[in-house]
């Protein structure tokens, strides 16, 4: 299958149209027109939306287009839109948790990362489907239905999760870019099998007040969009101290769009390890390669070493804590037979019933042990180099929710406090997206975006668009 790259309008990076509104080459009204357009032609298949109001989405982008007309500008993001996971709060639309065995709530506040971004001038265009509780690699959600991968409209394929919807909505063209959770990969498997750009956020680093939790320990806050620069024009905006949550009182605001131009000559990176490479694909794994090759080209220096543990055991580690957590605050409530659950991610929240106390001190102990392991590691280099999905896409019929591929290169960044950067690498033989994913200690969020940026200056693969939904009629933004 040929690579297409991305040529229409709705295709364009958050960063594309940011410069398109300030250049007045576009109007904030004429950009949600046409994803409201594409959200009532294509989202009935595509399922990317749990909740949507395109009324007051267009009373918004015209509120804003008079404002910059008189000069006015809220912030970066003024007058691009946002589709939300279904885990934070917004102000006047319903959060659900991707479940229906209670009904969706209605706050009256947002999350602090979603007031955030309107501040800076973004449009909440709707929120966005997720596997139930988050608790889900797959994307699948046997209650809500599960979001239909738009790089094949002719067969059902996983859309990755927890944070599916988001994926799907930003793939397609619906939304500029999204806001997810990242608990054991949930903001980077989306973006990996829907061909994005996605960063898993240093712990601490982004307020996590108004998101439904899933496993306190592992939970972090990231956007996902086109481009490392999209990313980090997100960041900007939600980054640093929140007085709502003690979590972020050491962070601080990043400023990672001035510094997508910082040196990288000389870092060193770490290289796939040879002990994961039969975990994944051999198109994934040739694809991390080319990654590899490309850094030596940008004047980085590549280095061999082993894991302090291997992403199996890290997985299992991680699993363990996430269902003890989960079921520390949501077991009473999945214990109960009358309610309508997906019966798999019953099962995962169920599980943590049968973990001690011994049992999760001894597991935040090893958690603790591998977190100091692997920074001895990171000693010897500046990022590492990860296939983001042990495998593309497949069929939703393919599925078997007892297996965890997506998650086994995923958990180990969670479960010792790392940061790491999605990236779109090309396209396997059936058309689907693979993916890299580069890996940091705490705190190295501006680098990978600035070395993601760079590998997307001399690449086309974030270019690249699903290729049915590039046929379909693409809206005017004039």
């Amino acid at each position: 299958m040929s690579e297409i790259v991305c040529t229409s309008a709705w295709q364009l990076s958050l960063t594309d149209q940011m410069e398109g509104l300030s250049a007045g080459a576009l109007s904030s009204e004429s950009l949600i027109r046409m994803q409201i357009e594409r959200i009532d032609r294509l989202d009935p298949k595509l399922n990317a939306f749990v909740h949507h109001d395109g009324v007051k989405a267009l009373a918004h982008a015209r509120a804003l287009d008079e404002m910059r007309n008189a000069g006015i500008i809220l912030g970066p993001l003024h007058g691009v839109t946002l589709a939300v996971k279904d885990l934070f709060d917004v102000r006047g639309m319903p959060t659900g948790g991707g479940t229906r065995s209670k009904p969706p709530r209605l706050p009256d506040r947002s999350a602090t990362v979603v007031h955030r971004l309107m501040q800076a001038g973004a449009i909440v265009i709707g929120k966005s489907q997720t596997v139930e509780y988050a608790f889900g690699g797959w994307g699948t959600n046997a209650v809500m239905g599960t979001p239909w991968n738009p790089w094949d409209m002719d067969v059902h394929r996983v859309p990755g999760g927890s944070s599916s919807g988001s994926a799907v909505a930003v793939a397609s063209g619906m939304a500029s870019a999204a806001l997810g959770s990242d608990t054991g990969g949930s903001v980077r498997i989306p973006a990996g099998l829907c061909g994005l750009t996605a960063l898993k956020t240093s712990p601490g680093l982004v307020s996590r007040m108004g998101l439904m939790a899933l496993c306190p320990t592992h939970d972090t806050v990231g956007p996902m969009a086109r481009t490392a620069q999209d990313c980090a024009w997100l960041l900007d905006a939600i980054s640093g101290p929140d007085v709502a949550d003690p979590w972020t009182y050491q962070s601080r605001a990043t400023r990672a769009a001035e510094k997508l131009l910082r040196p990288l000559k000389g870092l060193r990176f770490w290289r796939f390890p040879e002990a994961e490479y039969d975990h994944c694909s051999s198109e994934q794994l040739a694809a991390c390669l080319r990654v590899e090759q490309l850094l030596e080209r940008l004047g980085l220096l590549g280095i061999r070493q082993t894991m302090p543990v291997s992403c199996v055991d890290a997985t299992r580690i991680a699993g363990m804590l996430m269902s003890a957590e989960a079921y520390a605050s949501m077991g009473s409530h999945v214990e109960r037979d009358e309610l309508v659950f997906d019966a798999h991610v019953r099962r995962r929240i169920l599980s943590g019933r049968d973990i001690s106390a011994a049992d999760y001190l001894h597991l935040m102990a090893q958690r603790r042990h591998l977190g100091q392991a692997m920074l001895d590691a990171f000693m010897q280099a500046d990022v590492l180099v990860f296939p983001t999905n042990t495998i593309t896409a497949i069929p939703v019929s393919e599925v078997d929710e007892n297996q965890y591929p997506l998650s086994l290169f995923g958990r180990f960044v969670n479960l010792m406090d790392l940061c790491a950067l999605a990236l779109p690498v090309g396209l396997d033989a059936q058309g689907m997206p693979l993916s890299v994913q580069l890996i940091a200690p705490a705190g190295n969020d501006e680098l990978l975006l600035a070395l993601g940026h760079a590998i997307q200056r001399v690449t086309d693969w974030h270019r690249f668009c699903p290729p049915a939904l590039e046929a379909q009629p693409s809206g005017s933004l004039r």
